[in-house]
């Protein structure tokens, strides 16, 4: 499974108010809920759990919260673009507007680290963040697709 098999629409939570990193986390729980059918408390403190080893936070105002959550059979993502920048005790001190959360079952720690990677891959490239923090509804699909696909052919 590819990075950009995993970007659907309702996936894409723009304009989030929130006002720190524990109510976002509490935010994208209730998605993956909602979502796939998920424990909305297990997902929490799953991520919850992610962030106490240490930040998400990559830099640049972007954070990649991750977990393997029992009973997940398929990879998923979300992405949370905030209203108002959260501090996430981000590696570059910054606080973080974009927020791409990926979910993986827990059996598989291969696909885990490739699908991760691809996601630092897509949001490290050049002006990236700047368009997505601009862009309508539609355009951040598109923008995340393309970016995707550009990151598994690197």
């Amino acid at each position: 499974m590819k990075l950009s098999d995993l970007i659907r629409p309702e996936g894409l939570l723009l304009d989030v108010a929130a006002k720190d990193k524990d109510k976002v986390l509490r935010l994208l729980a209730a998605k993956s809920a909602e979502l796939w059918g998920l424990e909305e408390e297990r997902v929490f403190d799953k991520l919850n759990a992610r962030e106490d080893l240490g930040s998400t936070g990559v830099g640049g105002g972007i954070a990649l919260p991750h977990s393997p959550i029992p009973g997940l059979e398929e990879p998923a993502l979300l992405l949370a673009r905030l209203k108002t920048p959260v501090d996430f005790h981000a590696v570059d001190d910054h606080k973080v507007d974009l927020v791409l959360m990926l979910l993986l079952p827990e059996n598989n720690a291969s696909q885990h680290l490739n699908i991760l990677s691809s996601a630092a891959r897509a949001l490290r490239s050049e002006g990236f963040a700047r368009e997505l923090r601009n862009a309508d509804a539609g355009r951040v699909h598109a923008l995340l697709l393309e970016a995707a696909t550009e990151a598994c052919e690197r």
